[in-house]
């Protein structure tokens, strides 16, 4: 390995370290890949984990500051091909070797954008929300999947998309209380969070229930050695909605659900024994 070689190493293993320390589900989703998929993915998680502590988590700094000479250094990453900031130099890799187009990537600093000067979003600004935030990181990775398969991509990349959605409005379900209070952010398009009720509660869900559906039929035609991880992190998430949707709307306003460690190795368990038996 020569230092050039040793140096992109270097920083495919900072993403990777980003993304254990920030997410241990979607890290486990990760170790089920094919190798050669986990690298990618790492990338991307460590990029767009970066841009969204700036804008959630650096109270005291100037975010706007922070999150433009990210954008800089990110655009100036890819156009140069390197980086110092090893977090950009493994995303700029991603971005070369699996084509990823530019206009995901500006959508999503777009989005991280909206969060600095946006706390009550309309139908147009909650659509653009999503797509920004969340689609666009599933079709980042549905790049590196299909391999440069673009058909492949074209064919898939409405379900990936709706996938995306589903996980960032069940977010949005999950923090509505830090959301709201701390940040006063309202994601979803007429709700008083101040009054939050089962009706709000019950639309809202019929809206992720049909996100999931469309999402599934994609997930089982994903390349074999992406499947498994992707389902396992629909897994999660599903049994994560189905703690919110058991509860009624005053609770979900108050309470962060998560879902415990060994429910987790459960669906860990069961879905590779699935996805074995081709059963998904």
């Amino acid at each position: 390995m020569n230092h050039l070689q040793l140096f992109d190493t270097v920083c495919s293993e900072c993403s990777k370290l980003v993304t254990r320390r920030y997410s241990t589900s979607f890290s486990l989703g990760i170790r089920l890949f094919d190798t050669r998929f986990r690298g990618p993915i790492y990338g991307i998680y460590g990029f767009v984990r970066f841009a969204d502590e700036i804008v959630d988590t650096f109270h005291d700094q100037d975010k706007k500051d922070l999150l433009d000479r990210f954008r800089e250094d990110t655009w100036k990453a890819i156009d140069e091909r390197i980086s110092l900031n090893p977090i950009l130099h493994a995303f700029q890799q991603v971005v070369h070797q699996y084509n990823i187009d530019r206009d995901l990537i500006e959508a999503f600093l777009h989005s991280m954008e909206m969060d600095l000067t946006e706390s009550v979003y309309d139908a147009h600004g909650y659509d653009e929300y999503i797509y920004g935030s969340a689609e666009v990181v599933g079709l980042m990775c549905l790049r590196v999947f299909c391999e440069n398969d673009d058909a492949e991509y074209q064919r898939l990349k409405a379900s990936a998309r709706r996938l995306g959605a589903a996980f960032q409005k069940i977010n949005f379900l999950r923090d509505i209380k830090s959301d709201f209070v701390d940040r006063g952010r309202v994601y979803f398009p007429g709700v008083d969070f101040s009054r939050f009720t089962q009706a709000d509660k019950v639309a809202i869900e019929a809206d992720i229930d049909a996100d999931f559906k469309a999402a599934l039929e994609g997930i089982r035609e994903l390349p074999k050695g992406a499947r498994l991880g992707v389902y396992l992190a629909y897994k999660y998430y599903t049994n994560l909605f189905s703690k919110i949707r058991s509860a009624p709307a005053q609770r979900v306003a108050q309470e962060r659900f998560r879902v415990s460690d060994k429910r987790k190795m459960y669906l860990l368990f069961s879905s590779a024994v699935r996805h074995q038996l081709n059963f998904l």
